[in-house]
């Protein structure tokens, strides 16, 4: 007779225990969003809240993400995910119409009479949002590669480049795993490849092996699936792992490196002068019609 061990119950958590990881879930978010799911998961890991593995990410923190969006208890919008967005032209009731809004999201152009380009680059779709906040608001160009970037994707933005002709600092963000820390090399080759006459400076912000050590970042064994693996050493660190506000500031130190206050000051003035003409001539429309 064979002898076969009974399967290993798993103790389901109690009410009580789920609560507590509830509100820990809020306060993670509250203090610190948007934030992606996969960044909540690292916030939970470090705080001692659930354990390091997939299953609490898939059962534990995706599950109760969707039930406090549906319950009310986060708002939507602490959440981020910009892999899913909805493409359509933009239309106008008229004429008065396109003259407000354009009033409205006005923006002068940051770096047009500046000499020299920036653009932030990173790994993974899911995270646009929290750089984006920074990108946005300093008009820099935020380009995610998701993972390795097509031959396509390159060649555009290396003619963009090209075209400007501006010296260009590009800050790259991505996972410290073997092909989080290959993906730059080939983004670096692939840009200056189809910019050759251009001046290009690439500079990897994260995740470096000092801001693993430094912030004391939460590790995942590294995929021995991952044909790079065998030249990488150590374990693998996602770029979630990092809190969305030091992302959004070692993006941010980068961007303003290279303005002074002056200029910022000077360009707030003139955008906001034009701001005011274009709601002016919007007004004149409507009264006119």
């Amino acid at each position: 007779m064979t002898y076969r061990p009974s399967p290993i119950k798993r103790s389901r958590r109690t009410r009580a225990e789920i609560d507590v990881i509830r509100d820990a879930i809020y306060s993670v978010l509250a203090e610190d969003y948007p934030m992606t799911v996969r960044q909540v998961f690292y916030r939970l890991v470090s705080r001692g809240s659930i354990a390091k593995t997939e299953a609490e990410y898939k059962q534990t923190v995706c599950r109760l993400l969707t039930e406090m969006r549906r319950d009310g208890s986060i708002p939507w919008g602490w959440i981020t995910d910009f892999t899913r967005t909805m493409r359509k032209p933009r239309t106008f009731s008229g004429l008065e119409h396109a003259v407000q809004a354009t009033a409205e999201h006005y923006r002068r152009a940051l770096w047009y009479d500046l000499d020299i380009r920036v653009e932030v680059w990173l790994e993974k779709d899911a995270l646009a949002g929290v750089l984006y906040q920074e990108t946005s608001r300093y008009d820099v160009p935020l380009m995610v590669t998701r993972g390795y970037p097509s031959l396509s994707f390159l060649h555009g933005a290396g003619e963009e480049i090209e075209e400007d002709g501006k010296p260009t600092f590009i800050y790259y963000f991505g996972d410290h795993d073997p092909s989080g820390v290959d993906i730059p090399r080939k983004v670096e080759a692939g840009l200056r490849e189809f910019a050759p006459t251009t001046e290009i400076h690439f500079e990897r912000v994260a995740v470096t092996p000092e801001q693993i050590e430094r912030l004391g970042l939460p590790t995942r064994p590294t995929k021995a699936t991952d044909s790079r693996s065998r030249t990488f050493d150590g374990e693998s660190v996602e770029v979630d792992a990092i809190l969305p506000r030091t992302l959004r500031a070692l993006c941010r130190r980068c961007i303003e490196g290279h303005l002074t206050e002056n200029v910022l000051r000077a360009h707030r003035a003139a955008e906001e002068s034009e701001r005011q003409l274009l709601t002016e001539w919007a007004a004149s429309i409507g009264g006119a019609a």
